[in-house]
């Protein structure tokens, strides 16, 4: 048996001597008597053992919660822990063209971008045990959040992704080296990358075909995503005088790359021409990047901490009971 929380034992010693100095400190008689010769020496009694027994009663209450406050608990030898061991890098396009509102969520028409995040977040909840980080795009590839187990704190920083925040473009090949940056050192037993765009590579100094094969010889796969229904889109634009129209548009996506790309990496191009299709995309990815590993450790207990607890609950409520029924003192 062990102490998950062992620092609580130290404070019995203290406790039970403090309750003894304030015990005698502040017992005063009930009644005083000038000479004990008046009254003489009282007879042992079961009374007067129950009296004193009281304190006892007391001193064990406080001696076992301090036990069960410990966490007394024996490990499960050979305890069998399973664990996803894959490091996941999110790149998502937030270019301009991503505002074009060819996807549906909930019956309402919205841009792709707000889609993305929302699905995204889907395919972030269903994960167990892995590493996600997030990079956003446009001319530019930053870093959202690097590789992360703390789920919520992904999804709050998948938020903050907005179209305008940086110069307009797609740079495909700086995104894919923006998250291999967090892969890199990953020692995970898989790391993969999905990429979503919905455009053609035009910005960057660095092509989509020399990061894949980067991506390639550090074992990474990737698994790219064509967004956006074929064909023209409804694209919102503002008037001189404030007001939103749309025009449709047509917005081209290099499908042919994107294909290369992910045949190089050992992964799978997919593309999207609407909410259905992206969340079974991001669906199949989910099942397709599943790597089961078994850990034995000793990572599960059985806690003891009732065993002390409900004893100590039984001495407090004796000690309670008997000194306000039989064993009560005079006021």
């Amino acid at each position: 048996m062990i102490f998950r929380n062992p620092w609580v034992l130290f404070l019995i010693p203290f406790i039970l001597v403090g309750f003894f100095y304030l015990s005698k400190r502040f017992t005063r008689a009930t009644i005083k008597f000038s000479s004990l010769n008046i009254i003489g020496r009282p007879k042992l009694s079961i009374r007067l053992i129950g009296l004193k027994a009281l304190l006892w009663l007391r001193l064990a209450a406080i001696t076992l919660f301090l036990i069960a406050l410990a966490r007394p608990s024996s490990p499960i030898e050979n305890a069998k822990v399973e664990a996803d061991g894959i490091d996941i890098a999110l790149a998502i396009d937030c270019s301009g063209s991503m505002r074009a509102e060819d996807f549906k969520l909930d019956n309402r028409r919205q841009n792709r971008l707000f889609v993305v995040k929302k699905v995204a977040e889907d395919f972030i909840r269903m994960r167990r045990n892995d590493r996600i980080g997030i990079v956003a795009f446009a001319a530019r590839a930053y870093t959202v959040c690097p590789l992360t187990l703390d789920y919520s704190w992904l999804i709050k920083n998948l938020e903050r992704i907005r179209i305008g925040d940086i110069e307009d473009g797609t740079a495909v090949g700086s995104a894919i080296m923006s998250s291999l940056n967090r892969l890199r050192d990953s020692n995970a037993k898989s790391k993969v990358i999905v990429l979503l765009t919905d455009g053609i590579n035009n910005a960057g100094k660095i092509s989509p075909f020399v990061a894949a094969e980067t991506a390639k010889a550090l074992d990474v796969k990737i698994y790219t995503i064509g967004a956006g229904a074929k064909g023209l889109a409804p694209y919102p634009i503002k008037t001189a005088w404030g007001d939103t129209v749309y025009r449709n548009v047509k917005i081209d996506i290099d499908e042919d790359t994107l294909k290369q790309i992910a045949e190089e990496t050992g992964g799978k191009y997919y593309r999207a021409t609407d909410t259905k299709s992206l969340k079974q995309i991001y669906k199949e990815i989910d099942t397709l990047e599943k790597t089961t590993i078994e850990e034995i450790g000793f990572t599960r207990y059985n806690e003891h901490f009732y065993i002390f607890l409900i004893p100590a609950l039984m001495f407090l409520l004796s000690e309670i009971i008997l000194s306000n029924t039989l064993l009560r003192g005079l006021p």
